[in-house]
């Protein structure tokens, strides 16, 4: 079995199209179809049913198609230890983060790593809090920015960077526009502008209300904080986010305010992989985020 059968086999499987493959490849097609033909004589079974130009993997091949990516990925850590451990300024990180964090958090402090390490590459990958979390399991990313942390997951372990407040956005034409804060129970009979179901900061303002006794009525949902700010904007309803996500600018026609009671908070930190050890330039990083938010907080008080 050849190191080149496997990457034909894999972007074969991927693509379920040996043209397109071959393409993406940049090989013959005729060079794909040999070794494809080669590995399942070797294996001594099919890999793949034909159906006209397109293959669909069989049970086995789908079996086989999970251990050889996780082989390739075990090839891919072995080369990038080794480039890193020679060069640790020059390596790759792979970084997932959510929508809350992409405007000025993580910015921030990218731009500040590199003024010391101008080198090393970054790999940006925005996803959903479930899906950051099962990304850094799985080895598909080094690391994530979260907010809050997650518990009781074995798979993944993390330290927590800043604790960060919760505030509410409203039309400047509200009511409680013009106060200095508000209780959150005072949006008893508000529409809300949520995140859809499943996001955790849907989660945390519903939560909160149902603590309070009531059930927070929830007229449109944005998938991202800038759709969010958006519709609260248009006077479409009222929102809770992240104060952080509010530092550059607030949107025109609204207001922002501090939430006397309940304090709404999040924690928000970085999470790896409790299964494997961070690679040198994975480890330069972490232990640089963990530095500069010390060092921020130290500042901010």
């Amino acid at each position: 079995m050849e190191f080149r059968q496997i990457q034909y086999f894999i972007e074969v499987a991927k693509r379920e199209h040996v043209t397109e493959a071959a393409l993406a490849l940049h090989v013959a097609q005729s060079a794909v179809s040999r070794q494809i033909f080669n590995l399942e004589a070797e294996l001594g079974v099919n890999l793949f049913i034909r159906e006209g130009r397109n293959v669909k993997l069989t049970p086995i091949g789908r079996m086989f198609l999970e251990h050889m990516q996780q082989a390739m990925q075990v090839i891919e850590k072995a080369k990038r230890e080794v480039e890193e451990y020679l060069d640790p300024e020059k390596g790759r990180i792979r970084i997932g983060f959510p929508s809350s964090l992409a405007a000025y958090t993580l910015p921030t402090v990218i731009s500040a790593f590199r003024e010391t390490y101008p080198h090393v590459k970054f790999q940006l990958r925005q996803g959903s809090y479930h899906f950051l979390i099962d990304a850094v399991a799985k080895g598909d990313i080094d690391m994530a920015l979260l907010g809050p942390m997650p518990k009781s997951n074995p798979r993944i372990k993390g330290h927590i960077l800043f604790l960060e407040n919760i505030v509410a956005l409203l039309p400047s034409h509200h009511p409680l526009a013009g106060q200095a804060s508000l209780q959150l129970s005072q949006l008893r009979n508000d529409s809300f502008v949520l995140f859809p179901k499943g996001f955790v900061l849907r989660e945390i303002v519903v939560d909160t209300c149902q603590q309070l006794g009531f059930q927070p009525t929830v007229s449109f949902e944005g998938e991202d904080i800038d759709a969010i700010k958006g519709l609260v904007a248009a006077g479409l309803g009222v929102t809770l986010i992240p104060e952080i996500t509010l530092i550059d600018s607030i949107p025109r026609s609204t207001v922002k305010l501090p939430i006397s009671e309940p304090m709404v908070t999040r924690t928000v930190g970085v999470i790896i992989s409790s299964e494997r050890d961070l690679l040198p330039t994975e480890k330069l990083f972490y232990d640089f985020l963990k530095k500069f938010f010390t060092v921020l907080g130290r500042f901010e008080m």
